[in-house]
């Protein structure tokens, strides 16, 4: 179960773990090894050579205990979540591109016993035709739907908290899940009760998730629009929010998740943000990149 957008998507992916454990099936919970700024300031992903602590599976992933940081002592989402849980969770390493994901995947898979692999958005911009006013961060989203659509182990995009991020809208949301319904790839929906939504609550505090949070809040029946990222954003509160999509997208990735395949080919997470940009969508990692040079230079470099 893995949080496909960095940071605090493993958040969401918990509540989507808890479901399985519902219907009897063990799980293991991940993330990307990518912060946003105000967490840690450099620019980008962390590949494997730059994650301090943990055990390295293979050449892009790392298990991930409760010290696991960045060189300048950033802990992980993914680490504030292993020591909530008391249990290990899996960080990947998005800098080789989707190949490279894939190849994580499949390694973590056989090490640690997994055969499926469900790769959960909070938000829905995983889906995102990247026409959408809103759209901010596509970039994570779609190498990791791109790699978990590539690798051998079957998988699974999951969208849960659709808006909760604040950047597809709920409509725009539901209108990319349509899509997906009519090229035949929608398998279900499912939505956290009151406990599964406490617990969600609990570890999103612990996190620096705010994407999460809001998906509490349409759990618990709240509406109305609210403000996040200190008021730089907004979410529109509504139940679909609490909802979680699952897709298969198998041969039509193109149809599900557009930006997920204009990335498919591409070897490194540069060459995947240039595919985005020759398609004229801008992307997290530009916007970092901006921020740090006004920052000055990145201490993990100095």
């Amino acid at each position: 179960m893995l949080g496909a957008g960095g940071g605090g998507d493993i958040v969401g992916a918990l509540a989507i773990a808890r479901m399985c454990e519902d219907l009897g099936t063990g799980w293991v919970l991940g993330g990307v090894a990518w912060e946003r700024m105000p967490i840690d300031p450099h620019p980008g992903p962390r590949p494997v050579e730059q994650i301090e602590g943990g055990r390295r599976l293979g050449e892009h992933a790392v298990l991930a205990g409760a010290s696991t940081s960045t060189p300048t002592g950033v802990r992980f989402s993914e680490a504030l979540m292993a020591e909530h849980l008391g249990i290990d969770t899996v960080l990947v390493d998005v800098s080789a591109g989707a190949s490279g994901v894939a190849d994580a995947l499949d390694t973590v898979c056989e090490a640690l016993g997994c055969d499926l692999v469900v790769c959960a958005d909070v938000g829905g911009d995983m889906l995102a035709t990247g026409d959408e006013p809103g759209l901010a961060s596509p970039l994570c989203d779609a190498v990791m739907a791109a790699g978990a659509t590539a690798a051998r182990t079957r998988s699974l995009l999951a969208v849960i908290g659709a808006g909760c991020d604040g950047e597809l809208t709920p409509a725009e949301v539901l209108d990319r899940v349509a899509a997906a319904a009519r090229a035949g790839c929608w398998t279900g929906a499912w939505s956290p009760g009151a406990k599964v939504a406490g617990e969600v609550e609990a570890a999103a505090s612990r996190s620096y998730t705010e994407a999460s949070l809001q998906l509490v809040r349409c759990a618990r029946g709240e509406t109305g629009t609210v403000p996040i990222r200190d008021g730089r954003r907004t979410v529109e509160l509504t139940p679909t929010g609490a909802l979680a999509f699952f897709l298969d997208p198998g041969e039509r990735l193109a149809e599900v998740a557009p930006l997920a395949a204009t990335v498919s080919a591409a070897p490194t997470i540069e060459a995947a943000r240039e595919a985005l940009a020759a398609r004229g969508v801008g992307s997290e990692l530009e916007y970092e990149r901006s921020r740090a040079a006004e920052a000055g230079p990145d201490p993990t470099h100095g």
